[in-house]
């Protein structure tokens, strides 16, 4: 039961393994997802407590199910992005579980596998459409692998509506804190904002300075995310008294990224007062009371265009209304052949993993397709990691309930083993996809024997997982080895070309559209910097030389900051001329 848990670049593809996993674990107390934690220990006990309590077991077991998948899903993003996926999730688990069992009860095992192998071709053809389509695409796949691979007691339609019931159930309790703390996420975003840009002006004149103004654009558009809403709503009518001043300090975050971004270019280490003036900003934009705190105004003399915009931001924080309606820019996607492609590979890989889970432990070898539909998810990262952390998650997780189960055999604690690997899921989904593996390894292991089978799979499932990877990687590499390469070049083609826009088109609008082009530029900058990191922790021929796409990148951020320089500078002349492309850049 594999949830889509989405991993962003992690560490250096240089560090082992397990090194990293082990790093994941020793976080300190304070970065750790507590209250993620927390939901996905209730979301995944609370389903069985029910069933164990009322004697009435399968329902649950599924609804632990669905609920395993959303905790893999879950996130800190807006609640509306969090119910939109959740939904997706539910309605396409729900329709492939049914799908799978009509299959199984009422064809042979040639309509088992031809079930699998269209469910595949499905959610390949639609996986690498953006977020929502690939949790749908993954998740309907999943439901036809669980539900043509397990035998279910009662009515067909029964456990895909306790599975949509476990999913619903993970949305309540990640949603709930909307109720209380209306505005905390886009709060958060903003917050992050100030102090990426604090951090940014401490760096200024250093070399580390190009690597915090990447995380000030990071925050800006996390928080712009955060506040899309908000923005919609604020163009059709006047917003209400607790969303204005999220919105003020919305439009002073953007601007004061401008000015951070040329005092930056400026290259000058600036005094360490001029660094607090976004905490001050902050701190009178977003106050925890309503106190009518007043900003103390900084002590600097300021001498460049940078710093006198800082300054009249500081002063005037709050006090001019700018209009950022600024419009989410498009994000590159694979063309029409790469879908296809990814469709019938995907496909393939099923059907192998379907025979040979046939041949090695029928009826019940579900296993072994489902962790292909995982791990073959190139849009969710390198698959040949992806692969290597699928493996050593199950073997840590099969040890960890091997051990468990020789020192206990209360089926209430097993429930409380259900909710430990379940938090440990939740926190894993956010650091590190072994740990999370580990914990789902585990949570799987007791709902298959709540189901009713107590054979010992320790082995098997390991066998299962190796298989499965080996599957993919032997496909994937050999059919579409380029894939990565290939996602790489697209989005480096697509953020030079939004860097040139930005450039040509900076001179020539108003400010609105500009914050627009400098947001779409940085973010696809930034969306190719995490493809090319991607591409370079695949494995490649001997011999084979990887484009220089760091650099080209890194060439059409230094074209963007020199932009907004110009443009807060206001001198006349021309904009930079600096044209940046990719075949210039590197050798293919």
């Amino acid at each position: 039961m594999t949830p889509a848990m989405r991993t962003g670049p992690g560490p250096s593809s240089g560090t082992p393994a397990p090194a990293r996993l082990l790093r994941a674990v020793g976080r300190p107390l304070s970065s750790l997802p507590l209250a993620a934690a927390v939901r996905g220990a209730v979301a995944l006990a609370t389903p069985l407590l029910v069933g164990v309590l009322t004697g009435w077991v399968v329902p649950p077991v599924f609804a632990t199910i669905g609920a395993l998948w959303a905790v893999g899903q879950d996130g800190s993003d807006p609640y509306r992005s969090r119910v939109g996926r959740f939904v997706a999730l539910g309605l396409s688990a729900s329709l492939g579980l049914a799908g799978g069992q009509l299959a199984l009860r009422n064809g042979p095992s040639a309509v088992v596998t031809a079930c699998l192998v269209v469910a595949a071709l499905v959610a390949g053809a639609i996986g690498l459409r953006g977020r929502i389509w690939s949790v749908a695409g993954m998740h309907l796949l999943l439901g036809v692998t669980i539900g043509s691979g397990i035998p279910v007691p009662g009515p067909w339609w029964q456990a895909p509506l306790a599975l949509f019931a476990g999913v619903g159930f993970v949305l309540v309790l990640s949603a709930a804190p909307w109720l209380l703390r209306r505005h905390q996420i886009e709060r958060a975003a903003l917050f992050a904002v100030f102090r990426a840009a604090s951090t940014a002006l401490a760096a200024a004149g250093t070399p580390g300075a190009a690597e915090t103004r990447r995380h000030l654009t990071d925050a800006l558009d996390n928080a712009h995310q955060a506040m899309d809403r908000h923005l919609t709503a604020a163009r059709r009518q006047p917003p209400d008294a607790r969303v204005e001043p999220l919105l003020r300090a919305f439009r002073l975050a953007v601007r004061l990224g401008e000015a951070v971004t040329t005092l930056q270019w400026e290259a000058r280490p600036l005094p360490a007062v001029v660094s607090r003036v976004p905490l001050v900003m902050s701190a009178r934009l977003l106050p925890v009371r309503n106190d009518g705190a007043v900003p103390v105004r900084p002590d600097f003399a300021p001498d460049s265009p940078g710093l006198r915009a800082l300054a009249r931001l500081s002063v005037t924080a709050g006090a001019e209304r700018v209009d950022t309606a600024l419009d989410a820019p498009a994000s590159p996607r694979p063309a029409r052949q790469a879908h296809l492609r990814y469709a019938v590979l995907l496909a393939l890989c099923v059907l192998a993993a379907q025979v040979c889970a046939g041949l090695l432990h029928s009826p019940r070898a579900y296993w072994l397709p489902m962790t292909v539909a995982f791990v073959y998810k190139p849009d969710f990262g390198p698959v040949f990691r992806r692969a290597l952390h699928r493996c050593v998650g199950t073997v840590v997780g099969v040890a960890a309930i091997g051990a468990v189960s020789m020192a206990i055999h209360s089926t209430y604690a097993f429930i409380g083993v259900v909710a430990f690997f379940g938090a440990l899921m939740a926190v894993g989904v956010r650091h590190h996809y072994a740990l999370a593996t580990t914990g789902l390894t585990a949570v799987v292991f007791v709902l298959v024997d709540l189901l009713g089978d107590h054979r010992a799979l320790y082995g098997a499932r390991i066998l299962d997982t190796t298989l499965a990877a080996a599957l993919v990687l032997v496909v994937h590499f050999v059919a579409w080895p380029r894939s990565a390469g290939s996602r790489a070049d697209c989005r480096t083609e697509a953020a030079l070309a939004a860097a040139h826009r930005y450039r040509d088109l900076s001179p020539i609008v108003g400010p609105d559209r500009r914050q627009a082009l400098r947001r779409d530029a940085y973010r696809q900058l930034a969306d190719a910097r995490r493809a090319a990191v991607h591409a370079r922790r695949e494995p490649v021929l001997r011999g084979t030389e990887l484009p220089d796409w760091e650099r080209a990148i890194t060439s059409a951020e230094e074209l963007c900051d020199a932009v907004t320089a110009r443009a807060l500078h206001a001198a006349p002349g021309p904009a930079p001329q600096t044209t940046v492309s990719v075949a210039s850049s590197h050798a293919m």
